[in-house]
């Protein structure tokens, strides 16, 4: 079998291997975590504004930080991920905290079988949809979970990023999805220097792919926002300019590294 067409399993076990490092890393900050310390940045807490009372589901979350930080601001969230041993120290994350949010495992495009409601936002963001090979089915289970006037808030890595090569220096793939890109890395990003060497299987999406998807299941786009830096510390070459905010030393300001998405489901499109 092809590893594109593994790819779930692929990547399942990929991030089983990572989590317990990306628990224990500097990058995820734990302790600062289970002391009260949101993981969310400004960027997407501007765009989510007050989330008090409304129910959130979000989408490839991982261990659960920003579901957990999203029901600290009084929303009900549900979080889902494909990685079992994620959901399963979310879960544990999530009694440790007091926190209400619950979790789900499994690949997204399988969430029909597992969740049957609607919410007042869906979240997703920063090194999600890499993940998926099909963008339109995406999109789709977006708008089925959004209530009517539900909005996506979605915040991610430019598509332009992905383009180069690991150190920034040449242009070593398509902007665009030309199918499956298959690689092997030692670490992760979260701890360049842990002892893990992962396969993993993810696709480049360009702009028009994410917002033709969201349009054509229903969603009208209120607002496309591009940054010139990423909030993380996640990749090769970069430099800190100020709290929270990393630049390609030698790029500086000349490209996006983020961009983000506000969309809200029209109340005419039934799923």
């Amino acid at each position: 079998m092809k590893p594109e067409q593994d790819y779930i399993e692929i990547n399942r076990r990929s991030w089983n291997n990572r989590t317990d490092v990306h628990m224990q890393s500097e990058f995820y900050d734990l302790d600062g975590f289970l002391k009260g310390k949101t993981s969310l940045n400004a960027i997407e807490l501007g765009l989510l504004g007050n989330v008090q009372g409304k129910s959130i589901l979000h989408l490839q979350c991982h261990f659960g930080q920003d579901t957990i930080s999203l029901g600290r601001l009084g929303a009900q969230v549900t979080g889902v991920d494909l990685s079992d041993k994620a959901i399963e120290k979310a879960g544990q994350l999530a009694k440790e905290t007091d926190s209400n949010a619950s979790f789900i495992c499994c690949d997204i495009y399988d969430l029909p079988n597992y969740l049957d409601k609607q919410f007042d936002i869906v979240y997703t963001s920063y090194g999600t949809i890499g993940w998926l090979p099909d963008l339109n089915k995406w999109a789709k289970i977006i708008s089925k979970y959004l209530k009517p006037n539900g909005q996506l808030v979605f915040v991610e890595f430019h598509p332009i990023v992905w383009m180069f090569d690991d150190n920034f220096e040449n242009v070593a793939y398509n902007y665009s999805n030309s199918g499956a890109i298959v690689e092997t890395e030692n670490g992760t990003y979260a701890d360049r220097s842990a002892d893990l060497t992962l396969e993993y299987v993810t696709w480049n999406h360009g702009l028009s792919e994410v917002i033709n998807g969201l349009i054509q299941n229903g969603l009208v786009i209120n607002s496309l926002d591009e940054f010139d830096y990423s909030p993380y510390n996640c990749f090769n070459k970069a430099v800190k300019i100020d709290e929270k905010k990393y630049r390609i030393e030698h790029l500086g300001n000349k490209i996006p590294l983020v961009y983000a998405i506000v969309a809200t489901k029209n109340t005419a499109h039934s799923v």
